[in-house]
């Protein structure tokens, strides 16, 4: 059995938490922090496919120059090849679940602003 008290643990970004549920080359689930004003990079991925669906607070997905605002209980998809960014653009803390399929590593193209 996996759960956040047990998962593995990482930081990324400028304060954000993640952590491993399920970590395969075939698909690769996170649940993951942001504080309150954080973003990742602007990105891509050729192959891999992720589904982003937020549990609690509110995620601005930013999909090929489109904001999408998603509220806890609320999911988007990023098809491969299209350029997003998730931010927190609130003054409270978003979580949510990442799953792609298959893992992003070695399958991601940071962008320039």
């Amino acid at each position: 059995m996996i759960s956040k008290a047990n998962a593995e643990h990482y930081i990324w970004g400028d304060k954000c938490d993640g952590w491993y549920l399920v970590n395969r080359q075939d698909m690769l689930v996170i649940h993951e922090k942001m504080p309150p004003e954080t973003c990742e990079k602007r990105h891509y991925h050729s192959v891999s496919r992720q589904f982003f669906f937020v549990l609690d607070g509110v995620l601005t997905m930013e999909l090929e120059g489109i904001k999408h605002r998603i509220v806890a209980q609320q999911g988007i998809e990023i098809p491969p090849g299209s350029k997003h960014q998730a931010r927190n653009d609130t003054d409270s803390a978003v979580e949510f679940i990442v799953i792609s399929h298959p893992t992003p590593r070695g399958d991601r193209t940071d962008l320039t602003c």
